[in-house]
């Protein structure tokens, strides 16, 4: 028979791609099943995962595949009838129970036929590990399977497979794993697995391959790590269901054109790209600000401000281009304005006139603080989109559980919806830091960022992030845009960071003109 599925696809962004949550993903099915002889989806899918084991280790022996009793594992059992029929030596632990459950009634019916599909090939059921193996299939949930505990038994199967050096190809998604929210119904076993781990993600060893859609629980909170590095396999099915969120794509590095001079126009000058005004900088804090101000500058605007609220420093010796001016003389009608880095309790002061005249604003920090318990300042913010104002807050977790009136943990059970209230409450951008980071407008659909990993974990690197969405807006880019690209550039340049040196903050501000990455 002709195969008509495609390999599976790595998914790398050149576009934004398309997200598809849980519900989303169960209608696409559902829509398209009836239109097909029984059980194509599964025997598409299940080849689709034979392939892909078979790429991520050409030269394997020996495959061992969990397989859970649902359609999940019936992918997987598909996969194991191929992987025998190309002398990869498949071995199935089956958690299916028929001397409990009469196959006809318990299974699901295409699971059922996979399961007869794999015996008739001859591949080995067994209870335990086979004691080598080249690949490991986690097949044992599908996306229903991270809105309940994960039996015993698989949390077993799974911290073995996940011990073991060999690489680990996740069917659809990590069992356990939220496909929308990217959470474990157990953060403790989330601990748990990434400790047992022979290697770490960024060695290559954890894959998964999303099935029919890509789902956004895949690229924020646990799902980074826990799915490694994704593919995709559509199963040749078309449809036309709107998307739940989008992941972002590299045309967002070359909207920062402007901070590229090989892309400027001859023509323009200074005035072409913008003014910055950074505010912040307390007592002791000043470097917050500092580290704003030179990542506006590297990142392209034509000329950057600083009004620091502790007002004894006049110059940054080490970027004598940043002009220093009294606060209350600065221009914040006409340029971006990027208020709170480092701006302490002092900051709350200059937030009315800064909300109530600046066209175009970057809220982090300290001035996020000070919006959560202000319901005056809430009241200005609210009313700037009215006015055509453009807004993006630059919020930390524990700074979104402010601003929402709820925790921490509840923001990062689901990124998604925790960054879209905040755009839908204060009618502006927010941009949820973090694994993943989410960027989220009133009245738009969530984006959320691939770029970016654990090296930004280091103090100062959310001062530089406001700085570039500041010299994004500068020159009149749209408040989404800029959020999105600022961000999505500011993940890219820890991806492409190098061991040695460090990432730090006062590098990152400087990367993408200094050729550090």
């Amino acid at each position: 028979m002709k195969n008509i599925v495609r390999s599976p696809q790595r998914v790398v962004c050149n576009a934004n791609q398309a997200l598809h949550g849980i519900a989303a993903t169960q209608h696409i099915e559902q829509t398209a099943a009836p239109t097909l002889p029984p059980h194509t989806l599964m025997q598409r899918a299940g080849l689709a995962v034979a392939q892909l084991a078979c790429a991520i280790a050409p030269h394997a022996r020996s495959v061992w595949l969990v397989c859970g009793p649902g359609n999940n594992g019936g992918d997987g059992l598909e996969a194991a009838m191929h992987l025998q029929h190309w002398g990869r030596n498949p071995v199935v632990t089956w958690l299916g129970d028929e001397a409990r459950y009469p196959l006809e009634a318990h299974h699901p019916p295409d699971a059922k036929s996979s399961l007869l599909r794999a015996r008739a090939a001859g591949v080995q059921f067994a209870s335990a590990a086979p004691a080598r193996f080249d690949v490991a299939v986690d097949a044992l949930l599908g996306i229903g399977g991270g809105t309940r505990p994960l039996p015993q038994a698989m949390q077993i199967w799974l911290l073995h497979m996940h011990a073991s050096p060999a690489p680990v190809l996740c069917v659809d998604v990590p069992s356990g794993l939220n496909a929308d929210t990217g959470c474990y119904f157990e953060p403790n076993f989330a601990t748990q697995l990434i400790a047992a781990r022979a290697q770490p993600v960024l060695a290559s060893g954890i894959y998964c391959l999303s099935l029919l859609t890509i789902k956004p629980g895949l690229f924020t909170a646990h799902g980074r790590d826990a799915a490694g590095q994704v593919w995709w396999d559509d199963l040749a099915v078309t449809h036309a269901q709107a998307p739940t969120a989008w992941l972002l794509g590299d045309k967002h590095a070359n909207t920062v054109n402007t901070a590229n001079t090989e892309q400027r126009s001859h023509a323009s000058h200074k005035g072409s790209y913008g003014d910055v005004v950074v505010i912040g900088g307390a007592t002791g804090m000043t470097g917050a600000a500092l580290l704003a101000a030179r990542a506006a500058l590297h990142y392209g605007a034509g000329r950057v401000f600083v009004g620091l609220l502790d007002s004894s420093l006049t110059v940054d010796p080490t970027q004598p281009e940043l002009m220093f001016r009294a606060v209350d003389t600065l221009d914040i009608q006409t340029s971006a304005v990027v208020c709170g880095c480092g701006g302490g309790d002092a900051v709350r002061a200059v937030l009315p006139r800064v909300l109530s005249t600046a066209q175009r604003l970057v809220l982090d920090a300290d001035a996020l603080n000070a919006l959560a318990t202000d319901p005056s300042l809430q009241t200005l913010l609210k009313h700037r989109a009215a006015r055509s104002l453009s807004t993006v807050l630059t919020p930390h977790p524990l700074e979104a559980a402010r601003l929402l009136g709820c925790s921490t943990q509840a923001v990062q059970a689901n990124r998604l919806i925790a960054a879209q209230q905040l755009a839908d409450q204060y009618h502006c951008t927010a941009v949820l830091k973090g694994s993943g980071t989410v960027i989220a407008s009133f009245g738009q659909l969530a984006c959320i960022n691939p770029t970016g990993n654990a090296r930004l974990a280091t103090a100062g690197t959310g001062d530089v992030l406001a700085g570039m969405v500041g010299a994004l807006l500068a020159p009149g880019t749209a408040a989404h845009q800029a959020a999105c690209s600022a961000v999505y550039l500011h993940g890219l340049a820890a991806d492409h960071w190098p061991s040695r040196p460090a990432l730090t903050a006062s590098a990152l501000a400087k990367g993408y003109n200094s050729g550090v990455w």
